[in-house]
């Protein structure tokens, strides 16, 4: 498997976002995962954090965060690929897929840039964004790359389960 790369910010070029669709898709989203997303950007808010959500029947059951081997940590992120390889293969064993893959920007909004939809692996993933720098609370947001284009997904929070 490829590693999945993204940048940092600062962004150059903004994606191209469609906030216009009509029909938006909608997902149901545990609540803990987002914690554990949100936890994993707090413990380091100076570099983009990343990782792979496994899914089971079409709903997001668990995250596995990999570690970010960048050359600019905070400014990119690319997946160790050992990590990555074993990420995939703790899911085939446990009947998951790849549900989403998610990253953080330690320094801007939880907006995809052209950067982050062109060198996207996986385009069937959901693709989440962390940004810690929201006015009022953190921001997890998830898109589908299509054509070139971000396509907002609504996140629908799933309570807490113990």
């Amino acid at each position: 498997y490829p590693a999945a790369q993204g940048p940092g910010l600062p962004r150059m070029r903004p994606a191209k976002v469609n906030d216009s669709s009509t029909t938006e898709e909608r997902v149901a989203f545990p609540g803990a995962l987002r914690e554990q997303m949100l936890q994993q950007a707090r413990a380091a808010p100076d570099v983009e954090i990343c990782g792979l959500i496994a899914g089971r029947g079409g709903r997001a059951v668990r995250c596995t965060a990999i570690r970010n081997v960048a050359a600019e940590p905070r400014r990119h992120f690319s997946m160790d690929p050992q990590q990555q390889i074993e990420a995939f293969r703790q899911m085939r064993e446990q009947g998951e897929t790849l549900f989403g893959i998610y990253h953080s920007h330690p320094d801007g909004s939880a907006e995809p840039s052209e950067t982050d939809i062109a060198e996207a692996g996986y385009p069937q993933a959901l693709h989440f964004i962390i940004s810690l720098h929201h006015s009022v609370e953190a921001e997890v947001r998830a898109f589908r790359f299509r054509g070139g284009w971000a396509l907002p997904v609504r996140l629908e929070r799933l309570p807490h389960t113990g």
